[in-house]
């Protein structure tokens, strides 16, 4: 059984996590817009009304607002949530030709990509930073076998080393469990090498039942083994840096697979979380310790950067592929074409946040709660 985190706990935790990770999203738009003269009006963590704020000398006011779900960055020109250009007149004449919407599309295309950037990279900081000071196992060799296992049907042996599975390379045993979890009950090619040799067999994996915050359950794929055993010792910061990236590169991986399996229909979409999911999950690894929240820290940090590459308008993916549109086409997309397909966006966004705040609600049984009541 997981533990159970009290109640400010998961609240506490869930801003202490959101905030930072919001904040350096938005510092990434910052800095480059900075880097090329374009001016802010606000920088704000959370939305809603302000609860404190502060005017720097360049006339960008940050703030906090009381409702930590998110935060943006207001840049002198950028008028709608399309972005369009508004009427300049509204703009003070020695801040026009600095304006957002009047940049070369180049700029205002990096200037969106430094937000989901900036999240890769404080992820690659956390865990190089961890790698260095801690330390990682890399293995991917089996140490133990689960008698009666799917790995012990395939035929699987202590010192065969895994290296890929279902045709994802896995070369540590964070890569595994990440391809198997997402697989229950499937048949999947495994590649090991023993004795020198390389060879593929085919894989029928069993599933099981995980608690993946308290009351709310899911299935995972298992294969039944055991790493083996090696100690934690920290690296080099020279060696730290690549794995960090690489580990990064695979976490986003298996993001992108388990988008694919979900569209496949080989793992429910109810096992989707939303805010309260991640609230809790968040009070949980604080509770654990700091080592655990602030590795949780940086996996949150890479969804961060993913969703919001994805081309949906609304997130900076969709201001992205208006931008490469626009450079292609070398003309921008018509106000109006940008004011329904971001109409959309928010509608599905909205969609989507209901949808998933079911699924929170659902799997802390409110809705059989509420059938016990109503029947």
């Amino acid at each position: 059984m997981l533990p159970q985190p009290p109640l400010w706990l998961v609240l506490v935790a869930f801003v202490c996590a959101l905030g930072p990770l919001v904040f350096f999203h938005e510092l990434g738009h910052y800095l480059v817009a900075r880097l090329f003269g374009i001016p802010a009006e606000t920088f704000s963590i959370g939305f809603g009304h302000e609860l404190v704020g502060w005017t720097d000398r360049q006339g960008t006011r940050w703030k906090i607002a009381w409702l930590p779900l998110g935060g943006y960055v207001k840049f002198v020109g950028d008028m709608s949530p399309a972005s369009n250009p508004g009427d300049l007149e509204q703009i003070p004449p020695e801040l026009r030709d600095r304006a957002f919407q009047v940049r070369p599309v180049w700029q205002r295309f990096l200037v969106v990509l430094a937000g989901p950037l900036t999240n890769f990279i404080l992820a690659i900081a956390i865990f190089a930073a961890f790698f260095t000071f801690i330390g990682t196992p890399q293995t991917n060799a089996v140490g133990a076998v689960i008698r009666g296992s799917a790995a012990a049907q395939a035929g699987l042996q202590p010192g065969d080393r895994i290296l890929d599975v279902a045709g994802q390379s896995t070369r540590t045993f964070n890569d595994i469990s990440n391809v198997v979890a997402i697989r229950p009950n499937e048949t999947v090619p495994v590649t090991i090498e023993r004795n020198h040799l390389v060879r593929t067999i085919s894989v029928k994996l069993g599933s099981d039942m995980i608690e993946q915050t308290p009351g709310q359950k899911v299935r995972r794929g298992l294969l039944g083994i055991f790493p083996t055993m090696q100690v934690m010792e920290p690296v080099p910061v020279t060696r730290a840096v690549p794995m960090a990236v690489g580990y990064t590169f695979s976490f986003t991986r298996s993001i992108v697979d388990g988008i694919g399996q979900i569209f496949r229909g080989r793992v429910s979409p109810k096992e989707l979380g939303g805010p309260i999911k991640i609230a809790q999950i968040a009070g949980t690894a604080a509770e654990l310790g700091p080592l655990a929240f602030v590795q949780l820290l940086a996996l949150l940090s890479i969804n961060l950067g993913f969703i919001n590459l994805l081309p949906v308008p609304m997130l900076d993916g969709g201001h992205l592929f208006f931008y490469a549109v626009e450079a292609v086409r070398r003309k921008a997309p018509s106000a109006n074409a940008l004011e329904w397909a971001f109409r959309g966006g928010l509608a599905l966004l909205v969609a989507l946040v209901l949808f998933v705040t079911f699924n929170d609600l659902g799997g802390h049984g409110l809705f059989k709660g509420l059938q016990r009541l109503i029947g």
